[in-house]
């Protein structure tokens, strides 16, 4: 790209940005990133700065909208502070495999690592952000700025795709020069994989009796040759969190945590499909007549739950087409499983709708949402039930925090989403405690026109917690009932289009009316104790010593 000599650093790394077609970044302004800032205001129109009220807030939209359309996404905050409170995102990002983009400032050059205690200073900022990414650096040449951005970008994507975090001086942005942006870098061509390793996993496979194929976040990409796959091999697909959509919930061979549980006893191996299957394995036990064929992204991870008994290593969309060419020469014809599974799941259905009345109000959502409606899933009782009970269709339209369970995130999240996908119905569900932690993000919503429809379930208190005190620990019940705002009044006076909604009807018809006004929405739900669903998620070990 054209150099000028009178750019600034901040310009050559905006214009970088809006290069690999980055066309909004999620932020909250400071004076470190002033010149950053200046550079955003030349980009108007072609880059987008979406302000939030909060840097957390500013780090879950890059997370929500990375997850809901699996592309890069970036968020730029100011030093120390401003960092830290991104954290629980980074976290989160890291642990949802999400393609994140950390653009930090930082104190002036000449003054890192001296304690001279200038504004927003911390000890080894540095060293922070790389025990929260896959990858940190700082820029210290302004001639290298937009070219590291670059690389930068670039290993987002290598292997296992994950967080990447940039720290840039102040000094640094600011200083002019002959600077340029910087185009995508050309990336090698993936290694094709072993062919020799291919024939055997889809040997292996072809042995197997009753396989199960566990797909995880990594197999977003790839639901068609999943679903050829389950299809030739009359094997169930189960997915949990990361999965959910890959394959839609309504084919037969399509199965959740309860339903997996039930069958793990039986099977004889499993496909785990950018997954790493660590409930299966971990809690409900392996022997030696249970194999594990393993597609990952990632060598360093085979090891952590189960040593497979074949890995194939590299990214899914790459290796399992292969796979599945293998193993339609060699799998014999297997007869269907879909009368069996089926019956299965309906008897799981029927028992969680009669125990659990978080289903009926998720399962109102779903009606109201259509097909491609999008939900944003939180740690909370509806949350944890919809994580088996909710209808999945379509990819990328259940999001998330994985593993990281990570409280609060789902409203700032829900609006990086439902900004990334202005063409689908979002839904964020909500406890009020965990609600509460990004409330003020109400103003983004308003401030940029983003028609998130949150839900939120009132209870009073950190319901899940409250409960285990009570049953697991004598009734010895401590700090965890909440003192609650009228969220109906508080949605109100931030502008947003409010209402209560005290059934699963009244739910269904107040989502679909949002979805339909495409505003900003919020409805509460009030609820009282709740049962526990946790006899569906943690539940016993069948197999193994």
């Amino acid at each position: 790209m054209a150099s000028d000599p009178t750019m600034t650093c901040a310009g050559a790394v905006v214009g970088t940005l809006e290069a690999h077609g980055l066309n909004r970044i999620y932020c909250v302004p400071g004076i470190q990133n002033d010149w950053f800032f200046n550079a955003l205001h030349d980009a108007q129109g072609r880059v987008a700065a979406i302000h939030t009220r909060h840097e957390q807030g500013a780090a879950y939209m890059a997370l929500g909208a990375a997850l809901a359309t699996g592309r890069v996404q970036a968020f730029s905050v100011v030093p120390g502070p401003g960092l830290l409170n991104t954290a629980a995102a980074l976290a989160t990002a890291y642990s949802t495999n999400a393609p994140v983009l950390c653009l930090t400032g930082q104190i002036p050059s000449r003054a890192i690592g001296r304690g001279i205690g200038l504004l927003h200073e911390i000890p080894d900022q540095l060293g922070i952000l790389e025990r929260l990414t896959k990858q940190a650096g700082r820029i210290s040449d302004p001639a290298r700025a937009a070219a590291q951005l670059a690389e930068a970008i670039a290993a987002i994507g290598k292997g296992r795709p994950r967080p990447v975090g940039l720290e840039i001086p102040p000094d640094i942005l600011g200083a002019r020069g002959d600077f340029a942006a910087v185009a995508p870098l050309s990336t090698a061509p993936e290694p094709e994989p072993d062919a020799g390793l291919i024939a055997e996993a889809a040997t292996l496979i072809a042995q197997a009796e009753r396989p199960m194929i566990i797909v995880g976040g990594g197999a977003q990409a790839a639901g068609a040759t999943v679903l050829h796959l389950a299809e030739r091999l009359q094997a169930p697909v189960l997915a949990y969190r990361m999965g959910r959509g890959v394959l839609d919930d309504r084919h037969p061979l399509a199965i959740t945590l309860p339903v997996g549980h039930r069958l793990w006893k039986s099977c004889d191996l499993v496909l785990a499909i950018g997954s790493r299957a660590q409930i299966p394995f971990s809690n409900w036990g392996s022997d030696a007549d249970l194999k594990l064929v393993r597609i990952e992204a990632d060598p360093t991870a085979l090891d952590a739950v189960r040593t497979p008994d074949l890995a194939l290593i590299g990214r899914v969309e790459t290796v399992l087409p292969r796979l599945a060419e293998a193993i339609d020469r060699s799998a014999p014809k297997r007869a269907s499983r879909a009368e069996e599974i089926s019956a299965l799941k309906q008897a799981v259905a029927r028992e969680a709708a009669d125990m659990l009345p978080q289903v009926a109000f998720l399962n109102a959502i779903r009606e109201a949402i259509g097909e491609d409606g999008i939900l944003v899933d939180e740690l909370t009782q509806c949350g944890y039930v919809a994580r088996f009970a909710y209808p999945v269709h379509k990819p990328r339209t259940f999001i998330s925090s994985g593993y990281q369970g990570t409280l609060g995130w789902g409203y700032a999240t829900g609006l990086g989403v439902q900004d990334a996908r202005r063409d689908a119905a979002v839904v964020s569900i909500s406890g009020d405690g965990g609600f509460m932690f990004n409330v003020q993000e109400l103003a983004t919503a308003i401030r940029h026109d983003i028609p998130l429809i949150a839900v939120v379930f009132n209870d009073g208190a950190y319901g899940n917690v409250r409960r285990m005190q009570r049953e697991l620990y004598d009734n010895r019940v401590i700090a965890t009932d909440l003192a609650n705002p009228d969220f109906v009044a508080l949605g109100r006076s931030f502008g947003i289009e409010a209402e209560r909604a005290a059934s699963p009807e009244a739910l269904r018809r107040a989502v679909a009316a949002a979805a339909e006004r495409r505003r900003p929405a919020l409805i509460e739900v009030p609820v009282g104790d709740l049962p526990s669903p946790w006899h569906f998620l943690d539940m016993p070990r069948v197999r193994g010593g």
